[in-house]
């Protein structure tokens, strides 16, 4: 019965998680991902509420100065002209758009790289 409670202390009193060693380290490790994922997303989760909003105003704005454009044009050359300006602003908008997807990507494959790196 003696044994038993000597046991019960020395199992007190060593520490549920080990703070050196390898298996310390090994938990810091995967306690460092675990925060560097939870960070990666909820910057993901920003960046792409602000790109949502943007996009949707960037669109606005476009269908907006189409409508201005369609009013104002009294002739066939007119309209002519007006698709073919506004057409070039959607196209510039795309490119812009894909540029802006690229460099996500990009930066989401450093913030990958960072978080492996540092595991």
């Amino acid at each position: 019965m003696a044994e038993m409670s000597e046991a019960r202390v020395a199992t007190a009193e060593r520490p549920v998680v080990e703070k050196t060693g390898p298996g310390g380290q090994a938990h810091t490790r995967l306690i460092n991902v675990l925060f560097g994922a939870q960070r990666v997303l909820v910057e993901e989760a920003i960046f792409a509420t602000e790109e949502w909003f943007d996009r949707a105003r960037t669109e606005t704005h476009l269908l907006a100065e189409l409508l201005s454009k369609m009013a104002g044009a009294h002739s066939v050359n007119n309209i002519q002209t007006m698709c073919r300006e506004c057409g070039q602003h959607q196209i510039d908008f795309i490119r812009r758009d894909c540029d802006r997807l690229f460099k996500h990507g990009q930066r989401m494959v450093e913030a990958a790289s960072k978080l492996v790196g540092t595991a």
